[in-house]
């Protein structure tokens, strides 16, 4: 995967390698999180600056610690240096 700039495109880009690990479509994902499907499309496309309780809610649906989610996130986000 690409690293961004972007904190909200990069936990995205995180979350949407879990779901498809977990072979399940972004419905289910919602369905399982409490969530309406397009705000998780919404999530995986970084268009949404999540809200820590729709992250728990995600990753408790995927059956992984948000910490670990958290952590792949770092891993693709490269943020911008500050001058």
């Amino acid at each position: 995967m690409k690293n961004t700039n972007d904190s909200r495109e990069a936990f995205g880009k995180a979350l949407r390698a879990y779901r498809l690990k977990k072979g399940i479509s972004q419905e289910e994902l919602a369905d399982l999180a409490g969530i309406h499907r397009t705000y998780v499309g919404d999530v995986e496309r970084g268009t949404r600056n999540i809200a820590l309780v729709n992250m728990t809610r995600l990753a408790a649906a995927l059956d992984v610690p948000l910490s670990i989610l958290i952590k792949e996130m770092e891993s693709l986000w490269r943020p911008a240096k500050r001058q």
